[in-house]
């Protein structure tokens, strides 16, 4: 069996809850996740040590007890990307495969910061939104999108990644610049590429997400996500794991978390471009 230990800032959250039996079910029992770390305990759930009776893992008082009886590491904190650079900072010196969660950063320069540190210690890590891995979003002839309108539910901060990293993937080159031009209830914002080509990103409270490709003949290609991509997701993790094949650049990540922070900084300024 394969031992992977959980990093979080509170394990009584949504992706701390699901991975685990996801991990279980999709290897056949081969991964476990058998360690846990959690910096506080919920604010609003159950406190870390119900969690780890919960699922059966074994809570640790320190990130490296975690790291040690661990043989992959994975670092939660999934709405909280503001703790990731001091969560992963141990791992990252570990030498051992280390997946960390969406949102990966608060900005870009962290973004940076944490790769530069991984890259230091020969540690192979990644991130990604599941929704990278919708079945709707294989087999896309990239090279012949002109826009991109994407939409999806949720808050700008905590479920935006899950647009932009399908927009990045399938534009291919980094954001120049960002005009936010929704509200608090419903964010919208147009994303210029160094390209010069447009991605439209609306966000709906109950929205599916989707996307509606615009191609050089001016015809649209709408993808409704309904597959099971989450799952799709936990596999690919658990193949880095075992090839060390990272399957996402990190340059590509640090464009997304760069388009995000101008996002943010959009928001503040509506109708007026925020160079990424």
């Amino acid at each position: 069996m394969k031992k992977i230990g959980f990093i979080d800032y509170y394990l009584d959250e949504w992706h701390a809850k699901e991975y685990p039996k996801l991990i279980d079910e999709l290897s056949s029992g081969e991964f476990k996740v058998c360690y846990a770390y959690g910096e506080i305990d919920s604010p609003t759930g159950v406190a870390n040590v119900e969690w780890a009776k919960e699922f059966g893992a074994e809570l640790l008082n320190t990130i490296e007890e975690v790291v040690l009886k661990s043989d992959f590491l994975v670092v939660l904190s999934p709405d909280n990307p503001e703790m990731h650079e001091k969560l992963a900072e141990i791992p990252l010196k570990s030498g051992k495969h280390t997946y960390i969660d969406k949102t990966f950063s608060s900005d870009k320069a962290t973004a940076e910061r944490i790769f530069t540190l991984a890259e230091k210690y020969n540690t192979k890590c990644y991130s990604s939104s599941a929704l990278r891995y919708a079945d709707e979003y294989n087999d896309i002839n990239k090279s012949d999108i002109v826009k991109i309108y994407s939409q999806g539910p949720g808050s700008y901060e905590i479920y935006s990644v899950h647009q932009l990293e399908p927009i990045v993937m399938l534009m291919g080159v980094a954001g120049k610049r960002v005009m936010f031009t929704g509200d608090n209830d419903f964010p919208s914002m147009i994303i210029e590429f160094t390209d010069g080509r447009f991605a439209y990103m609306s966000q709906y409270h109950n929205s599916n997400f989707e996307l509606t490709l615009i191609n050089k003949d001016n015809l649209g290609d709408r993808k409704v996500v309904s597959s099971e991509f989450f799952k799709i997701f936990i596999s690919e993790m658990l193949d880095f794991f075992e090839t060390g094949t990272v399957k996402v650049k990190a340059q590509e990540t640090i464009d997304i978390m760069a388009i995000r922070e101008a996002g943010l900084k959009a928001i503040k300024t509506p109708f007026k471009w925020v160079n990424v």
